[in-house]
């Protein structure tokens, strides 16, 4: 990005802003990509987790502090300086959450059941549709609530999940 700052000044004081606005171009795509990569790792964590939880039907307090973090991250992540608009709209997770949903089925097989299964048997033992379903229910929950009261709507979502209300009165299986 030095490079592409150094440039955009020379075109500036050459007079070639027809340079300078493709340079500028440019450099909105870098940070909208790096942005993305963020929500995206945030995302995967958050999956993770999820898929642990509908395997092993329970929730732990790492697990639901990890899928707490996680949305609360994404949504400031995702919401653009203009605080008006986002970089992944509400209609646009689908492609994202199927693409990572891969990735976190073989990245969770380390950690489902102690690493008892492999990659090849978690993938068929997930129902993706619900992971996807849940995902997507606590995305959404970015988009209406403030990073304020977000915690406590997402912990109040998560006790709706297997082994959720066992979590929320601290009974541990």
């Amino acid at each position: 990005m030095t490079q592409e700052l150094i440039d955009l000044r020379a075109s500036i004081l050459e007079g070639r802003y027809e340079d300078a606005l493709a340079i500028v171009d440019e450099l909105d795509w870098m940070s909208k990509k790096g942005t993305l990569r963020y929500i995206k790792s945030f995302l995967l964590r958050m999956l993770i987790h999820l898929i642990k939880n509908q395997l092993e039907q329970r929730l732990t307090n790492s697990w639901a502090a990890s899928i707490r973090g996680s949305i609360i991250e994404i949504k400031d992540l995702n919401l653009q300086d203009n605080k008006t608009s986002y970089y992944v709209k509400q209609n646009e997770w689908d492609t994202m959450l199927e693409n990572t949903l891969e990735q976190a089925i073989r990245d969770a097989s380390v950690e489902v059941f102690n690493g008892n299964y492999t990659s090849f048997q978690l993938s068929e033992m997930v129902d993706r549709n619900r992971v996807i379903i849940t995902a997507k229910s606590l995305l959404y929950l970015t988009y209406y609530h403030s990073i304020k009261e977000l915690a406590a709507v997402v912990d109040d979502y998560l006790t709706q999940l297997p082994g959720g209300e066992d979590w929320q009165f601290g009974r541990q299986r």
